[in-house]
């Protein structure tokens, strides 16, 4: 390898690629015939061509680096997309969406795409679009979306150990993840029923296109979501060229592999294979929070079949992951982020998904899409409680806990666009989806010495969400949408019709406001509605949660947006969310379910009902430089308030509420030689922000128990310190030929600074007088690296 290296170092020959793609209309999807495509660096015509008569187009020859591509169209609003990067390794692939200008008798201003905008054309507000190069790029990120979404204003990411996502204030439980227009509940390694986030995410960057994140005020397609959505989106595979991708690295060695499947027919194939048990971290005795090695692979593909009328595809996703955290084997108390302290835990979580998609273009104004898949996925865990004598030896092992639960998935989604004009653009369809249930969980109770059963059920229940939007575009410069969200579960019939509206105002060439408002609603963690209290004397079982309805918010946004000189901008977001119908106990307390997902476990409280509340409201402030002159710069600034009302009636903090975040991540490219073939890249990230809420703990209660016992009465009245985290990336790129070989170096908490994920109980019977309620730290010092090469 060192000569390889070597040999590309000093290489400065004159290398070029294939740049080449589609153009099509953004709502329509007809593609779009004889559209004027021209590639610029440095503000220099390179080459020129037209999309052809299905709207492809093909540029050879091409040199590498970041380029600029410039598209006009009769009738269309012409665009220009800057940082196209172009290497030796792989073809560059664009699909190029235009949007019909309401002034097709007047000449327009040809403007540069925002970078940011969503591709969903009605996201009109709190939507940003998911580049996958910045996944990459980002340092910190670890290529995973959702740890990269925590560096968006709005989006609190304070947890070393998971990806989960809190969205202004809200729990993580309240984002949906979408992919292919599929609902997938939790698509990550070692999810915890109910939740939406995990320790390694199962989605791999190098199958994902371009997809949208949205924090607020959704349009009508998005439901059975409070919070944000995370819509991703599979690219397609180099369907005229085989190309591969490898990559070795401490968190996993991978391959990608793409190519045609019939290039007559313009058909691919892209699949992604993942696999890790992490063996390298034991080996250097690097800490990554735990003493347990984590086993998982994953599988990502597309296959895709393109024709003049539409396209069909079949996508799917799949992953095993296992762990073993014995806590037995420790001679000491030890620092162990995942887990408990007193228990020996086998945890298992598995996912499949698989997806077929049809998509027909009716003419040049009529669209429909067709999603039918079946997803599966299975968790699985045993604990043992760990009794010690006073030496700290192993005295026994009593079997604590086991469950089993294993979900399936049945989904069908129709949807139907029609352009009556340059103005006026319908979109409606229906999201049908058929939950099966097959649940068994049980807790060993050490007063009665028996096991007690929580959940043992086995059935179905359907989610039907119909949906209609429209948009109205009065000009160029404002338009505005509006649609009705339907919901109904057939578990207990809950319904919900839900409003949206939103409006964009582009008042000055460089300027725009922008507003959203909506009704929202979500069901409740699928495992909570069969959840019964302990059976005594073979009493008949109860799902006294089973009526429990959805909680439901209101939200409002207001947007701000100016467009800078150099490729940058600034944005100012404020809103106001009105959470209601939120379970909380029947009997008076502080518990409410907004609070839930700021720990690893799952939650059992008693006989919930639909009385809590809740409010958050916020600003955002973002400063923005998109790459463009080989460095780029981010800075994001959240100031926000999260309540929450239980059953006691009393307004509380809900545990996220840090009332403020702030993130600066900036990076630069240096060329190392004068062709720019090989290419030095540098990032860094600094994230402050305030810490979680936490609740005073009952220490001797807590002895008694032998586990913590916190004072209801006081939930949340105390406040960790604040996070910081610094990040760095440094990387080479290199092009050769017919290769392009890269290695970075992602060193995650650089200062290795100590900051606190929650408290524990760690009983020490070698000192039976220390406090047994301790701090927990989050992940310090976490060098990564990987070399991936693509030919």
């Amino acid at each position: 390898m060192g000569l390889c290296l070597l040999s590309a170092w000093v290489y400065s020959q004159t290398i070029t690629q294939t740049l080449r793609g589609r153009i099509i209309d953004n709502e329509s999807h007809a593609p779009l015939a004889f559209v004027n495509l021209g590639v610029f660096a440095d503000s220099v015509l390179i080459k020129g061509t037209e999309s052809d008569s299905n709207g492809y187009f093909k540029l050879t020859q091409i040199p590498l680096g970041r380029l600029t591509v410039k598209a006009t169209y009769l009738g269309y609003l012409p665009i220009v997309i800057n940082d196209v990067i172009v290497n030796s390794g792989k073809e560059t692939i664009l699909t190029i969406e235009m949007e019909e200008s309401t002034n097709t008798l007047k000449e327009v201003v040809v403007k540069a795409i925002s970078k940011d905008k969503a591709n969903n054309e009605m996201a009109v507000v709190s939507a940003r679009l998911f580049s996958v190069e910045e996944t990459n790029r980002y340092a910190g990120s670890r290529s995973d979306p959702g740890r990269m979404a925590s560096s968006y204003a709005g989006v609190q990411g304070s947890d070393d150990s998971r990806n989960d996502i809190i969205i202004r204030g809200n729990s993580p439980l309240g984002v949906l993840w979408r992919i292919e227009g599929v609902d997938v509940p939790n698509p990550n390694h070692f999810a915890t029923p109910g939740t939406t986030g995990g320790g390694v995410s199962i989605l791999n960057s190098k199958v994902l296109a371009n997809s949208d994140f949205l924090t607020g005020a959704f349009t009508a397609e998005y439901g059975n979501t409070i919070s944000g959505v995370f819509d991703i989106k599979f690219r397609n595979g180099n369907n005229e060229k085989h190309e591969f991708t490898g990559q070795l690295g401490f968190l996993g060695t991978e391959i990608t592999a793409e190519g045609p499947i019939s290039r007559e027919n313009k058909s691919s194939y892209l699949v992604a294979y993942r696999y890790s048990t992490l063996k390298l971290f034991e080996s250097f005795k690097i800490k990554i929070g735990t003493d347990a090695v984590p086993n998982y692979q994953d599988i990502s593909f597309k296959l895709n079949f393109p024709s003049k009328k539409g396209n069909f595809s079949v996508f799917g996703i799949g992953g095993l992951s296992k762990i073993a955290i014995l806590v037995s084997t420790y001679t000491k108390p030890t620092e162990e982020i995942y887990g408990e302290k007193d228990k020996d835990q086998y945890y298992a979580t598995n996912i499949g998904m698989i997806g077929l998609s049809k998509s027909y273009v009716f003419n040049q104004n009529t669209y429909s899409k067709f999603t039918l898949s079946y997803q599966k996925d299975q968790v699985n865990s045993e604990d043992f409680k760990v009794f010690r004598d006073s030496s700290y030896k192993v005295d026994s092992l009593v079997r604590k806990l086991g469950y089993n639960f294993l979900n399936g998935r049945l989904t069908a989604n129709f949807e139907l666009t029609k352009k009556y004009s340059a103005n006026l653009t319908l979109k409606a369809g229906v999201i049908a989806n058929r939950l099966d249930y097959d649940l068994k969980d049980s807790t060993y109770n050490e007063i009665s010495y028996h096991f007690i059963h929580r959940l043992d059920y086995t059935g179905n229940t359907w989610l039907i969400q119909p949906f209609a939007q429209a948009k109205y575009k009065f000009s160029d410069k404002f338009s505005i949408n509006g649609g009705l969200h339907g919901q109904y579960l057939s578990l207990n019939n809950s319904q919900s019709l839900e409003p949206r509206a939103g409006f964009r105002w582009n008042f000055k060439p460089d300027q725009s406001l922008s507003g959203g408002i909506g009704a929202h609603s979500q069901m409740q963690p699928y495992y909570i509605y069969y959840y019964h209290l302990p059976v005594i004397n073979n009493n008949a079982i109860v799902l006294h949660n089973k009526e429990l309805n959805f909680t439901r918010s209101n939200h409002y946004v207001l947007s701000y947006d100016l467009a800078l000189k150099n490729n940058s901008r600034i944005k100012i977001e404020t809103y106001f969310m009105h959470l209601y119908d939120v379970p909380v106990t029947k009997k008076p307390s502080a518990y409410s379910i907004l609070n839930e997902g700021a720990t690893f476990n799952r939650f059992f409280p008693d006989s919930l009902v639909n009385n809590g509340s809740g409010t958050n409201y916020g600003f955002e402030f973002t400063l923005e430089k998109f790459f463009s002159s080989s460095y780029y710069f981010l800075f994001t600034a959240s100031l926000y308030d999260s309540k929450y009302t239980g059953s006691d009636g009393i307004e509380r903090n809900t545990a996220f509420n840090g009332k403020y975040a702030v993130n600066l991540l900036a990076g630069k490219d240096f060329k190392l030689n004068k062709s720019g073939n090989a290419l030095l890249t540098t990032g860094f990230k600094i994230s402050r922000a305030g810490g979680l809420r936490y609740t005073p703990v009952d220490v001797n209660a807590s002895k008694k128990a032998g586990e913590i016992v916190e004072m209801d009465s006081l939930r949340n009245t105390k406040q960790f310190k604040d996070y910081f985290r610094v990040d760095f990336k440094l990387g080479i790129k290199i092009n050769t030929k017919h290769l392009t070989h890269e290695i970075a170096f992602d060193l995650v908490n650089v200062l290795d600074t100590r900051n606190i994920l929650s408290l524990v109980y760690i009983n020490d019977p070698s000192h039976p007088g220390s406090n047994p309620i301790q701090e927990e730290y989050q992940l310090g010092f976490l060098p990564l690296f990987y070399y991936k090469i693509d030919f």
